[in-house]
């Protein structure tokens, strides 16, 4: 019995000298790494051992030391974008990574309608699903969605793991980040990465740390579990902690974000709060000013969950991309959907992403712009609106007039427009019932069907009175 009792300590000690490389799940077989950069592999492994890390790509090594807790942070340098191949991590005991492509990855983050998978949710479908399923089997595109996860501290993992693009995988992965990437795939012709962290229903302040939410007195951080297991994605925190905080040095190129719905009733600070959390995520991540490309929220009748204001949240996003370096903002005001919050043309999302991406992060040349509300002149009864970036001109989508535009005079009643019409790149706006307008307003409202257009692609609501 002595000689058993005395043995126990050796078994732990053995055990503890033998342990095996353990690494998050997102490096695994199967994964994409950022090309021609540093990526840092991390986990744990024999404490003390020396690390060796090898790659196909190279007949290099890269050397460290577990440390003592059992802990590891490596770097490695990633070549141009190719593959598959093999990664060894050895601390005595050899991991091998396999089908390992290097190309460009992306975060894709934020609510339902980033989480909103091809095949749709219950009754609320996708447009253009079966046509995509019979062609989307790609061997280059690689997919991992985080499974939901609410926390009240920072996590060291989640749970996932990488599929190829097939209509298995495709089926359930979000529409709007794969059509984001089939576009990135078709332009660039190297393999894409794509890892979605998103719930729907989250708030803006879920995803993000509690020191920077210090800032917004509005917002209440959770006191424990019990504050987290009561509000869950709606928790201030939560999210980041539970589905961010453990990606988080994963080598990428940029991250793409659908999210604001949940914040409308909250709308009055919301360009500050995303500044706030692109800013932290960018400091966490360490890698500078990483692009962050996102979609306005879509056209939606809020009355039919009591609420109503959205055309204020949209400014919101319109103003955020004004004050976030490297940031752009995806609109769309012609794919919404009066009845649902969940819009079935998330192929226009994905795509407008990818516009964006492409242009302001690959330089792609000849792709279409987003033309903005620029500045309002009054002459006499009539508004005069320019825009910026509107090389080609706006125009109506559908005749040569709009019914959504509204004009005030001094005393801020507006009227609709009774007469709207082009020229070059302005719009004149004048109603018969005011005189002397000092305002106009576009789609202001939380239902409307864009028609303001500029070489294929809308123009964001706006108001000149704010």
């Amino acid at each position: 019995m002595k000689r058993l009792l005395l043995s126990l300590p050796l078994l732990c000690l053995c055990t503890l000298v033998q342990a095996k490389v353990v690494m998050p799940r997102f490096f695994a077989d199967g994964m994409v790494l950022q090309q021609q950069t540093e990526c840092r592999l991390w986990g744990t492994a024999t404490p003390g051992a020396p690390l060796v890390v090898t790659a196909s790509w190279t007949h290099g090594k890269w050397k460290s030391r577990v440390n003592a807790d059992g802990s590891f942070s490596i770097t490695i340098t990633t070549p141009t974008a190719g593959g598959p191949f093999t990664i060894s991590i050895d601390d005595g005991e050899k991991t091998m990574l396999s089908n390992v492509l290097v190309g460009e990855v992306w975060i894709c983050s934020g609510q339902s309608n980033m989480e909103m998978p091809m095949k749709g949710f219950k009754m609320q479908p996708v447009e253009g699903t079966t046509e995509e399923l019979l062609r989307c089997k790609d061997a280059k595109m690689r997919l991992f969605t985080v499974k939901r996860h609410a926390a009240i501290t920072p996590q060291t993992d989640v749970e996932g793991e990488w599929s190829e693009a097939n209509s298995e995988s495709v089926r359930n992965f979000s529409a709007t980040a794969y059509y984001f990437g089939r576009a990135l795939r078709q332009q660039l012709d190297v393999p894409v990465g794509l890892i979605v962290t998103a719930w729907g229903g989250s708030a803006c302040e879920a995803w993000m740390a509690a020191d920077w939410l210090k800032a917004f007195p509005k917002v209440t951080l959770p006191r424990d579990e019990k504050d987290v297991n009561r509000l869950k994605q709606r928790c201030p925190t939560a999210l980041y902690n539970g589905q961010l905080r453990p990606l988080i040095g994963y080598a990428m190129r940029g991250a793409i974000w659908y999210q604001g719905e949940d914040n409308v009733p909250r709308y009055d600070y919301y360009a500050s709060l995303l500044e706030t959390m692109v800013r932290g995520w960018r400091a966490d991540w360490k890698q500078g000013d990483f692009p962050f490309y996102y979609c306005q929220i879509a056209p939606y009748d809020y009355s039919l969950i009591n609420w109503s204001g959205s055309q204020l949240l949209r400014e919101q996003q319109l103003l955020a991309e004004q004050r976030i370096p490297h940031a752009r903002m995806a609109v769309l005001m012609d794919a919404g959907l009066e009845y649902g919050i969940h819009p079935r043309m998330k192929r226009q999302a994905g795509e407008r992403l990818a516009l964006l991406a492409l242009t302001n992060t690959y330089g792609v040349k000849g792709l279409p712009d987003f033309a903005t509300y620029s500045k309002v002149e009054f002459q006499g009864d009539t508004a005069v609106v320019q825009f910026d970036r509107s090389k080609e001109w706006v125009y109506f989508e559908h005749g040569t007039t709009s019914k959504l535009f509204e004009v005030a005079g001094r005393d801020s009643v507006f009227h609709p427009a009774n007469h709207v019409w082009i020229a070059r790149n302005r719009v004149y706006v004048k109603s018969d019932s005011v005189a002397h307008p000092v305002a106009v307003r576009y789609a202001w409202s939380d239902w409307a069907v864009g028609d303001l257009m500029h070489d294929g692609l809308p123009v964001s609501s706006f108001r000149t009175d704010f």
